[in-house]
């Protein structure tokens, strides 16, 4: 395949940057001619071997490259996974950003930590309304999500239409707002779509996703069954909704609610001040205020139902938690289910609370924010696309999606399974993959933004499995004299104390690498680095089967 930086035709191309084959990273460019419309940036968690990492956003290479281009970012919903990149990414490319209510809201938190708030341009768009980005048109159209605000958007381009469903489920009873505008994907499938790219992460999953409301029901039922108990319930910061029917059940059961973990205070705030969220009066508190209220009179509300080790849930559970205590007499109630990769570290918190002798459920508390077979049905079934691109989910989330497609009638030559950094180009007579463009993960450490690379991260594990020696020496510039040396410091290869034998053969070989170079004439530091290195490796070898990392320093003295 050729790659296409800058090639030009009249055909729509859909590029994706991130966001397939895995979970999370979406970002998706559309270009016609010499416009470029982006939807969604978000970031993704950093995997097991990433050590140290914070956050992995994507490799915008060829935006940067084509940047007069790019006429905006449109985003569907305000999860980390579609807005989290937006600081890092409009720091290198400041183009407008257009966003629903409660989207944008979040986005503009994200602004002000990055000191960006004043010099990105925002605009709120509401659903049904359309904005025009150079060749483009896109209209925000009504869905259902985890999240309030969610939408889908409609992107009219001179070559046809294309709809991105985002995130989305088909929820006829919201808890908050509107249900789905069906009748808008229908109308567009009566104009035509040239192409649908929609939500596969329960693609695996028969039948529909029960409404968010549901949930609501099992909350009253199970404050009505812990009467006697503080509740603590763990559920994501974003689920608003979800976020409101607890407040509900704790009204109505007269209990106070306290709210724990920071991005959990940052979104009720801001989905309180858009209207979004409906608390009353006097029912939330601050953690201090709860001495004051019998336990069996209080709900907290808190972060980390997915383990993470710094969330609130996991620091209570390992007594890490300055203000609250978990014991006897607590329900703790997880109200989501563990992301994949997540199993592990949610288990380990679950048994730290049993063993602290709280009451754990874990169970039908929760329902997904994404469509499931039939709800997926539905939306082909009402639009008609000419052409499939299944995007949000690993491959063989994109593959269950294609079966359904396929089960619809559409042909597989129709069908179109991408990763990131293939360029799709479609016209109303054909759709073909034409090129590839450069993709990848950035990875952020702290405040560095890319840079840690696979080097670095490649000595981090091999720091992480065997360790490192680090080898001082002093030399005599004038005589080529070793005059002090070699000392040898070792951490995380073996405990010193116990190996005074090891180290002091190990100086010993040291010793004789460095004597034999410098009686041959060798006084060159690169080589002599590499004598060390290479006799120092070869003799720890031997006697450990262990490779460290060998950090040779020589002075001048």
């Amino acid at each position: 395949m050729k790659n296409i930086e800058n090639n030009n035709s009249s055909g729509l191309k859909v590029i994706p940057l991130g966001g397939l084959e895995q979970i999370g990273m979406n970002i998706t460019a559309f270009e016609y001619e010499d416009s470029i419309l982006v939807v969604d940036c978000g970031l993704s968690f950093p995997e097991d071997d990433m050590l140290g990492i914070d956050l992995v956003i994507p490799d915008i290479t060829y935006l940067r490259n084509n940047a007069d281009k790019v006429k905006g970012f449109v985003i569907t919903h305000g999860h980390e996974d579609h807005i989290g990149a937006l600081p890092y990414v409009l720091k290198e490319l400041n183009v407008p950003v257009y966003a629903t209510r409660l989207t944008m809201g979040l986005i503009d938190n994200k602004l002000k930590e990055h000191n960006l708030i004043n010099e990105v341009r925002r605009k709120v768009v509401k659903f049904g309304q359309t904005i025009t980005l150079g060749q483009f048109r896109v209209e925000f159209i009504k869905t259902n999500h985890s999240i309030v605000d969610a939408a889908a958007l409609a992107i009219y381009s001179p070559a046809g239409i294309v709809v991105h469903t985002g995130d989305f489920k088909v929820d006829y009873t919201p808890v908050f707002g509107d249900a789905i505008d069906l009748q808008r994907f229908a109308e567009l499938g009566k104009k035509g779509v040239l192409a649908l790219m929609c939500d596969s992460t329960n693609a695996e999953r028969p039948g529909f996703t029960a409404s968010e409301r549901s949930v609501g029901k099992t909350f009253d039922a199970l404050f009505e069954e812990h009467k006697n108990t503080r509740i603590i319930i763990a559920t994501f910061a974003s689920n608003v909704d979800r976020v409101q029917q607890i407040i509900n059940s704790a009204y109505k059961f007269g209990r106070k609610v306290v709210v724990e973990g920071r991005s959990m205070v940052n979104t009720i705030d801001v989905a309180t001040s858009l209207g979004c969220l409906s608390i009353p009066e006097n029912t939330l508190i601050d953690t201090e205020m709860l001495k004051n209220y019998p336990n069996e009179k209080t709900v907290i509300i808190t972060t980390g139902s997915q383990g993470e080790s710094m969330a609130a849930l996991s620091r209570m559970a390992g007594d890490n938690h300055r203000k609250i205590s978990i014991g006897q007499g607590d329900t703790v109630i997880f109200s989501s289910s563990p992301i994949p990769g997540n199993e592990k570290a949610v288990t380990n918190v679950i048994n730290g609370l049993l063993e602290k002798g709280a009451d754990v459920i874990f169970q039908d508390v929760h329902v997904s924010g994404h469509a499931c077979q039939e709800e997926i049905k539905l939306i082909y079934t009402l639009l008609h696309p000419k052409y499939s691109i299944p995007v949000h989910g690993e491959y063989k989330h994109l593959t269950a999606q294609a079966k359904i497609a396929k089960e619809l009638g559409m042909s597989k030559d129709n069908i179109f399974i991408l990763k990131s950094g293939d360029v799709l180009e479609l016209t109303q007579e054909k759709a073909e993959k034409t090129g590839t463009v450069p993709v990848g993960d950035i990875l952020v450490d702290g405040l560095g933004v890319g840079d840690v690379g696979n080097i670095v991260l490649r000595d981090r594990q091999h720091l992480a499995e065997d360790g490192i020696i680090i080898v001082v020496l002093g030399l005599e510039t004038a005589t080529d004299q070793l005059v002090c040396g070699p000392d040898i410091v070792s951490r995380g290869f073996v405990y010193v104390r116990e190996s005074d034998e090891l180290m002091e053969q190990a100086r010993y070989v040291v010793n004789e690498a460095v004597e034999g170079c410098l009686d041959r004439g060798i006084s060159d530091w690169g080589k002599l680095k590499g004598a060390i290195k290479d006799s120092l490796s070869d003799y720890v070898w031997k006697k450990t089967k262990r490779r460290p990392m060998i950090l040779p320093i020589i002075m001048e003295v």
